[in-house]
């Protein structure tokens, strides 16, 4: 039996590549048991399809911005965490 490790990295790799009969067997045995793994494997199939409907990059001008208050507040957070250490 597979263990939570080795089966969340053969879900991993089965993303990558075809898994042999004994690995698919093996992983698909692991999730019928373990419910996280399971929720893994679903997790990562999820990333992955949306992943596709990404563009492949994005355009400076599709960046979302902050405004100039946006980038005020964050520097006066940022100082203030500095001020503390």
């Amino acid at each position: 039996m597979l263990s939570c490790k080795e089966a969340s990295q053969l879900v991993s790799q089965s993303l990558d590549r075809p898994l042999s009969f004994g690995q698919r067997l093996g992983l698909r045995l692991h999730l019928l048991i373990c419910k996280m793994c399971h929720q893994y494997a679903h997790q990562l199939r999820f990333l992955q399809r949306v992943a596709r409907h990404l563009p492949e990059h994005l355009d400076e001008s599709d960046a979302p911005r902050l405004s100039a208050a946006a980038k005020q507040r964050i520097r006066h957070t940022l100082d203030a965490g500095a001020d503390h250490s």
